[in-house]
């Protein structure tokens, strides 16, 4: 995480600031403040959700936010923003143009700008709606104490761990979805052998993400001898729903499959028997092929792993506003805690 500009973070608190969900193909903008009743938490002014394609630059995208929402100057701003920060710039091949904090600070006349990575801004909502909201979809019913994982494929694969403790615990961002990819079938290893017929590294977010699943679909047809007929993600997620296109069909068992594999490496990684969700929209439009997948088989792994894993509840949630809802209680935690310094660590990870 980030902030840009020496001064701390003085009278936060009281104002109303941007809050910003920054992903590969949909930004999510906030006007926010404390809540007023003095609770430790935030308040949403307004809220609106945009299509990154449709910008050629962040300012410019925050900047119609601010002509249709804001009737006062906002001189705060924070963002959960896909990537990693590199000095002065969000790096990261899923987003929609270059981020550099010093140049949208002054583009929009901003006393400050403090970024931190979109899958870290969703483990801190985790104290908030988001926890409360999901489907379950295997493990046990409740959650007991322990890390929490939130874990979402969308343009790329992103992850980060909540860990319990005092002042609400501790959040770690985390590249997971660069993780090299390990088939589990014959299936998955010609999948795999298409992608790198030489060889070498493919990570699990070339799989287990949107564009990952039109590109298994693709590698499918293929190896059929067919042209592929369908050309987005989403194409694939609803003909793989309506099971009217046989590729489609397996290309979602491949994913959800991986996806399990995926997010049981990491619940054993991080011991997070706190439980896992996974967050996005484009998961809940595939819910019920995700509870008849194999992702419950590939989550709970061999036999040495399952006495854990088996204990580790997993639900799917929606992404909404929460990345903006975390984000913010994460500024005003820096902001209460008096430290809002010029650089305070590294974040990475990938986002919706």
């Amino acid at each position: 995480m980030a902030i840009d500009h020496p001064d701390r973070l003085a009278g936060t608190p009281t104002l109303p600031f941007l809050a910003a969900d920054i992903g590969g193909t949909h930004a999510r903008v906030a006007l926010m403040r404390a809540s007023p009743d003095g609770a430790r938490g935030v308040e949403t002014l307004a809220y609106r959700v945009f299509a990154c394609a449709e910008f050629s630059t962040l300012p410019e995208l925050l900047q119609a936010f601010v002509d249709a929402d804001v009737r006062a100057p906002v001189k705060h701003c924070v963002l959960a923003c896909a990537g990693q920060i590199m000095g002065d710039e969000v790096v990261n091949d899923n987003l929609a143009w270059p981020v550099h904090l010093a140049q949208l600070r002054h583009a929009m006349g901003l006393d400050e700008v403090a970024v931190l990575n979109d899958f870290e801004a969703l483990a801190y909502a985790l104290d908030g709606p988001l926890a409360d909201g999901g489907r379950h979809l295997c493990g046990p019913g409740a959650a007991t104490s322990g890390p929490t994982l939130v874990i979402g494929p969308g343009t790329g694969l992103g992850a980060a761990v909540h860990v319990p403790g005092p002042a609400g615990g501790l959040v770690l961002a985390t590249e997971a979805g660069q993780m090299d990819y390990t088939p589990n079938s014959i299936r998955e290893r010609e999948v795999l052998a298409y992608l790198a017929p030489n060889g070498g590294y493919v990570p699990f977010e070339h799989i287990v993400s949107g564009p990952g699943l039109l590109t298994v679909y693709a590698i499918l047809c293929r190896l059929q001898g067919e042209a592929p007929k369908l050309s987005t993600p989403e194409a694939v997620s609803a003909a793989a729903v309506a099971c009217s296109d046989v590729q489609a069909v397996e290309a979602v068992e491949i994913f959800c499959a991986s996806l399990g594999s995926f997010a049981g490496n990491l619940a054993m990684a991080f011991m997070a028997t706190g439980g896992v969700y996974l967050a996005g929209g484009f998961l809940s439009s595939l819910f019920e092929l995700l509870k008849g997948s194999a992702f419950e088989k590939r989550f709970l792994h061999g036999r040495s792993a399952r006495a854990l894993l088996s204990q580790v509840p997993v639900w799917v949630t929606e992404h909404g506003r929460h990345g903006v809802q975390g984000a913010a209680q994460w500024y005003l935690r820096q902001a209460l805690s008096g430290t809002g310094t010029l650089r305070q660590a590294a974040a990475g990870g990938a986002g919706p």
